[in-house]
């Protein structure tokens, strides 16, 4: 008796992936406008006008969800490009003015992902794991910089570690957010400004 394997239909598998994508988009704008904590799982199934059933069964439960949304955060930062964009220029000059440039993309385009998280911190128990994650590949994309910036002349007059962590203070998350958000400066002000604090200090 010949066994037969389940028929998988290229529709329904993409009608099911098109469900998953917008759980998670709806799920991303609830998170990051009333918080984690706020949010469950019946808000996310009417946002994203299925069941709460259908969202267990696509995407898991509220902790999943976030799982899911660090992943495509990560995934959607374009870091491999970022890296080659920082190491390519060389004058300080424009290292600087592409990693301005370039974090300005990833916190604009992945704005609502990064305060989704943030906002998960105080109520979740993996918040600080979660963001830490999320944030990996950015400290280490500012770590290459900040070596690259050593090769250059002139060097900063910081040590490789100390210029890390100035980047990271300048071009990480929460430098973007207090000027943007919570100062409300545009974008554009917000990257010529850095940029330039960069340069007049690093040199």
């Amino acid at each position: 008796m010949s066994s037969q394997r389940p028929y998988a239909s290229p529709l329904r598998e993409q009608a099911a992936a098109r469900t998953r994508a917008l759980i998670l988009q709806r799920a991303t704008e609830l998170f990051a406008d009333r918080g984690y904590g706020r949010v469950t799982v019946a808000d996310i199934a009417s946002a994203a006008g299925v069941s709460s059933k259908t969202v267990f069964a696509s995407v898991g439960s509220k902790g999943d969800i976030l799982d899911r949304i660090v992943d495509q955060g990560v995934n959607a930062s374009g870091y491999e490009q970022a890296m080659k964009e920082l190491l390519a220029p060389r004058t300080p000059e424009a290292v600087l003015k592409a990693l301005a440039r370039g974090t300005r993309r990833g916190n604009e385009g992945q704005f609502a992902v990064h305060e989704a998280i943030r906002k998960a911190l105080p109520a979740h128990e993996k918040g600080e794991a979660l963001w830490e994650r999320s944030t990996a590949a950015y400290r280490d994309a500012l770590h290459a910089a900040a070596r690259h910036l050593h090769t250059l002349t002139p060097p900063p007059v910081y040590s490789v570690e100390e210029t890390a962590d100035l980047l990271w203070f300048w071009f990480g998350p929460t430098g973007w957010r207090t000027l943007v958000v919570e100062n409300g400066w545009s974008w554009d002000r917000t990257e010529e400004v850095l940029y330039r604090t960069a340069v007049a200090t690093l040199h």
